[in-house]
């Protein structure tokens, strides 16, 4: 089995197909009860979430725990931050301290980009694993996304996976786009065309929802993002948006019998998701949070092995 070795892992675009397989196999291998690498020296980790978060922060610090690293508490509304503080000094005070790396989600898209550009005279040495920027990327959701699938089919040339929802500002959206059609997936959208671009035509075609439901593979909801609709949403109401573009009892019966329905969370119950579906059969929803350990067990390792911490050469 291949260890991937990342120096970083902030975004999908980075990774090959070969890459996305190793990391399935390995967090498969994580999920079956396969041994955990054992580290010589500590590893060191911070979580530094500046958007609210549940799934995401408690699934790394259960990976991390999994994985026998020591995590160090990082609290952004308690910290220097609110002084003032950038981001980048932050992970200098970090590094500085010993933490060899830091899980980050910030309100700001790519604001990886100049923490990963290495300067001469720098001192901040960190890895850095992007838990999602601004509407960017998601890569350990992708990810786990990925395996879930994986799990149902085995592969991914010529799955059909709709994408519905607030694809405007969905990183899910975007990652997931990106590396399903590499993997050889078809992609199609739908969702209110308000929140339809340009920018997604290079990677599928906008169809309804009952068009949709009886066709795909995959079905891929994605959460109603009130937060980041302020002001837009005058028209905006649960009923209209579930009656058009909402997975209902009469849709799921529609879906092939080996379809499989995912959500990234939070779910807004009778919006997208009718409430007595999110548990069903063909839903995907838990078994995606439980996938989402093991996944980021195995991009820790990978980020892990490829700066060569815990004593491994």
């Amino acid at each position: 089995m291949t260890t991937v070795k990342l120096p970083h892992f902030v975004t999908v675009k980075d990774l090959t197909n070969e890459q996305v397989l190793d990391l399935i196999e390995r967090a498969e291998y994580f999920k079956k009860g396969g041994a955990v690498p054992k580290f010589d020296t500590p590893v060191y980790v911070t979580n530094m979430f500046f958007e609210d978060s549940t799934r995401t922060h408690t699934s790394f610090e259960m990976a991390e725990r999994k994985l026998g690293l020591t995590v160090i508490p990082f609290d952004p509304q308690h910290s220097s931050v609110n002084k003032g503080e950038t981001l980048y000094d932050t992970l200098l005070t970090m590094s500085s301290i010993g933490v060899n790396l830091s899980v980050i989600r910030h309100f700001e898209n790519e604001y990886y980009k100049d923490l990963i550009t290495l300067q001469p005279d720098q001192k901040m040495q960190m890895g850095i694993v992007n838990a999602g920027d601004g509407s960017g990327q998601h890569p350990s959701q992708c990810m786990l996304d990925l395996m879930t699938i994986h799990e149902q089919f085995g592969h991914f040339d010529g799955l059909k996976v709709a994408i519905v929802g607030d694809l405007t500002n969905s990183r899910v959206a975007r990652s997931n786009m990106q590396l399903l059609t590499k993997l050889g997936a078809q992609v199609f959208f739908s969702g209110p065309k308000y929140w339809y671009s340009e920018e997604f035509d290079a990677y599928g075609q906008y169809l309804s929802m009952d068009e949709l439901v009886k066709q795909v593979d995959v079905m891929m909801l994605l959460r109603v993002q009130h937060e980041r609709h302020a002001g837009d949403e005058k028209d905006f109401s649960k009923e209209s948006y579930h009656a058009q573009y909402g997975l209902n009892k009469k849709r799921y019966e529609k879906l092939k019998d080996d379809a499989i329905i995912l959500h990234p969370g939070p779910i807004n119950r009778g919006v997208e998701f009718a409430s007595e579906l999110v548990e069903a059969p063909k839903s995907r929803f838990a078994t995606q949070m439980q996938n989402g350990v093991f996944m980021r067990m195995a991009m820790l390792e990978a980020v892990i092995a490829g700066r060569k911490l815990g004593g491994k050469a």
